[in-house]
């Protein structure tokens, strides 16, 4: 027996040491599953391409209403929409708001987006990617009573979600536009 341990101290380095540092246990990240909504979206009442775009459901919320709107006509968007969405029915629910408009060209939209932004100061804002590739620009104000909204452009699109400031720059980053 003893010429077995001699063997293993020279063969398995650390085996006759007490000094020997164990090796570090696998660090394990638990990420949590994205929430879903409960509620079905909605039945979308616009149909050009671009509001078929955008989507049903962002996170736990689900489209409510969706309307085409005119806001956004004098800044010169082709189109743009208003959608409401919310995680329940009724008083209690939370909702985000979502105003998206299409420009013909990126710079007519980079502009609109900057005239939305304002002179208001922004808490976060960054680049806009997609695939590596800057696409736009974004941006989160605070608003009133707990309330923020975040700009941004992809390309030639414009939207602006207005809800609990600790909600809406997750959805601006779920969001599929």
């Amino acid at each position: 027996m003893a010429l077995l341990v001699a063997l293993l101290a020279f063969v398995w380095p650390g085996f006759a040491r007490s000094d020997a540092t164990a090796e570090p246990a696998p660090t394990v990240t638990v990420t949590e599953a994205s929430p879903t909504p409960t509620l079905e979206p909605v039945e979308r009442t616009s149909t050009t391409a671009f509001a078929q775009a955008l989507p049903a459901t962002v996170l736990g919320l689900a489209l409510r209403s969706d309307a085409a709107t005119d806001a956004w006509t004098p800044a010169g968007a082709l189109e743009a929409y208003e959608l409401v969405y919310a995680d329940a029915e009724g008083e209690g629910a939370t909702t985000v708001t979502v105003v998206a408009g299409q420009w013909a060209t990126d710079a007519e939209a980079e502009v609109a987006a900057t005239d939305l932004e304002g002179d208001a100061t922004p808490t976060v804002e960054g680049d806009v990617t997609v695939e590596d590739a800057v696409v736009g620009h974004y941006a989160v104000v605070p608003g009133a009573d707990g309330a923020a909204t975040v700009t941004w452009r992809n390309g030639t699109a414009v939207l602006q979600a207005t809800g609990p400031a600790d909600l809406v720059q997750d959805v601006y980053e779920a969001y599929s536009m």
